[in-house]
């Protein structure tokens, strides 16, 4: 493959290659709101929501122990009354969701929405591996969603960029923005840091609630990823817009209509800016044509 068509597939495509060259650049990035460090290696000081300890084993009760840890089913099960004991979690998880559906494979200007938020995901994930934290993920499409556990290790993330590249899952029928949401609810752990990177087309008041249980727990970003013609569109002409399958045509001399697109798109952006607002929730947006270094600097 020539450099030229290489450069040309990557502005539609992701490839690993450029995935992995985004190790350097994200050596120089710090993760959100985890500068605050504690003298354990890889931990952090009582900033992240949630206990931030680990489930080790079960004992039988003592004198003194708090009575909020007894392991009801074990005790349950052998009659006697078992205490859990848990271990400090070395290393926080951090989960990073990215949106892969139709709607993401589209620009006018730039790369596509898709491959800009794996750009974005795998220089998080590499920040996520400098700090020496676990990287897990969830990848979703309209049909599909596949989750992956939290693991350290360069291998956590190479593994995380292999399911960028190709989702591998049970079919989910009508998958959308609120399944992937309530799917993050049961496979991320208290005290986890979760981003999610999209488009947040569908957000709706479910999605607004699955949110919302998720920030009580964990540190949640939201990173909105758009094309300029999503924002803005051209003025004065005609212009055909095509999926190979459907063409849509579009008459920018109908100012009325143009401030009514334009008007769409502000209203979710703030409908995002006020629900993040409200649950304490990060949110930042990146556009086709941005740096993603530069948007996560």
């Amino acid at each position: 493959m020539s450099e030229q068509t290489s450069i040309k597939k990557d502005l539609v495509s992701i490839q690993l290659s450029s995935l992995v060259d985004l190790a350097k650049p994200a050596s120089q990035l710090k993760l959100q709101k985890a500068s605050i460090r504690s003298r354990q290696s890889g931990g952090y000081i009582s900033h992240s929501k949630g206990r931030g300890m680990e489930f080790d084993e079960s004992r039988l009760y003592q004198p003194g122990d708090d009575i909020r840890s007894i392991d009801w089913r074990v005790t349950a099960r052998t009659g006697k009354t078992h205490t859990k004991i848990f271990r400090e979690e070395r290393e926080r998880p951090v989960f990073i969701s990215v949106d892969d559906r139709p709607t993401m494979h589209f620009a006018t200007r730039g790369v596509f929405k898709s491959v800009q938020a794996s750009k974005i995901a795998a220089l998080i994930a590499w920040m996520a591996q400098y700090h020496g934290d676990r990287i897990g993920g969830q990848i979703f499409t309209d049909s599909l969603c596949q989750e992956l556990k939290p693991q350290n290790g360069k291998h956590a993330v190479l593994r995380f960029f292999s399911a960028l590249l190709l989702v591998r899952s049970v079919p989910q029928p009508d998958m959308s923005l609120e399944k992937a949401l309530s799917r993050l609810i049961q496979h991320t752990r208290p005290g986890s840091l979760i981003y999610i990177i999209s488009d947040f087309r569908g957000l709706n008041q479910q999605s607004e609630n699955h949110l919302a249980k998720l920030s009580r727990h964990c540190e949640v970003v939201l990173i909105q990823v758009y094309d300029p013609l999503e924002s803005q569109l051209p003025t004065n002409g005609r212009y055909l817009f095509t999926d190979n399958e459907r063409t849509v045509a579009i008459n920018t001399d109908d100012k009325h209509r143009i401030l009514s697109y334009q008007q769409h798109f502000q209203d979710r952006v703030n409908y995002l800016r006020k629900i993040s607002k409200k649950m304490g929730i990060a949110f930042s947006q990146c556009n086709t044509t941005d740096n993603p270094v530069e948007v996560l600097r």
